[in-house]
């Protein structure tokens, strides 16, 4: 079962807020990650940030009109975004609470139109624990509600423990290593960095939404080719060429093997 107290005590010490401004990497996330809300988000919505932190996403969507309702499993990353709410006085942002992604039950039955669950799926080991996240994002979503789910895939988070033991050795261990390349489930032997994570397969991902009544509407890598090469891409001078690679980067987020290699990925979907 996955150790809640051991993730909720990681982003103690991890900078969430900061993530995906601090370096080059975290730009190319956010801004493909913002990219693709504005393409399949209605024009108007009710959104849940389902795990959602320090509300990376949640101020800037709620600065362009939507209903934002923010949780997160995190005490402290709550009262974070509590307090930036108060500096900044933002209006929209209907609440902020501490929740779990697989007990929704503050919710009611279809209160949403949309649900971003930009982490869970990081952190939840077990089988049972996944679906029964689903089934409660399937319960308080509206009838063609829709999930933005992202994940990290098998192989790119497997092979990055291989890289976890060269920075970081006590981390990893050949138990743990080879748990982390036969069923996708990660346990770090340290109390320092990552804790326990989870990669799943894009075709694992999306046959956990199709047994639950989702209709696909996409799957794609959200840095895509552009995963570590984001600094030489931000160094670019030439604007024109900048584009065009991000136009590139996006048109082929789609093959399957730049979803399975290349860091985040994303599944988009409607409640059917």
């Amino acid at each position: 079962m996955t150790d809640y107290d051991k993730i909720k005590e990681y982003y103690k010490k991890f900078d969430e807020d900061k993530r995906l401004s601090n370096d080059n990497s975290g730009k190319l996330e956010y801004e493909m990650t913002m990219r693709n809300l504005k393409k399949h988000l209605p024009k108007s919505a009710t959104i849940l940030d389902l795990g959602g932190a320090t509300g990376v996403y949640t101020f800037p969507l709620a600065k362009a009109g939507y209903k934002m309702y923010l949780a997160d499993l995190s005490n402290e990353l709550i009262q974070q975004a509590k307090n930036k709410i108060d500096r900044e006085k933002i209006d929209n942002i209907i609440s902020c609470d501490v929740v779990n992604a697989i007990d929704l039950k503050i919710y009611n039955d279809e209160q949403f139109d949309v649900v971003l669950l930009f982490g869970p799926l990081y952190h939840l080991l077990e089988e049972n624990e996944r679906e029964q996240c689903i089934k409660e994002i399937y319960r308080v979503l509206k009838k063609d509600g829709l999930i933005f789910a992202s994940f990290i895939p098998y192989f790119s988070g497997s092979i990055a423990i291989v890289d976890r033991f060269f920075k970081h050795p006590e981390q990893v261990k050949i138990e743990n290593l080879q748990e982390t390349f036969n069923s996708g489930k990660f346990n770090n032997l340290d109390t320092k960095g990552f804790q326990e994570g989870y990669y799943p397969t894009s075709t694992e991902v999306e046959k956990l939404f199709k047994e639950n009544d989702f209709e696909k509407i996409t799957t794609f890598s959200i840095r895509s080719f552009g995963y570590e090469k984001e600094d030489k891409l931000y160094a670019i001078e030439d604007k024109d060429i900048f584009n065009e690679i991000i136009n590139l980067i996006e048109k082929y987020s789609e093959c399957k093997e730049i979803i399975e290699t290349c860091g985040h990925a994303m599944f988009i979907g409607k409640k059917k």
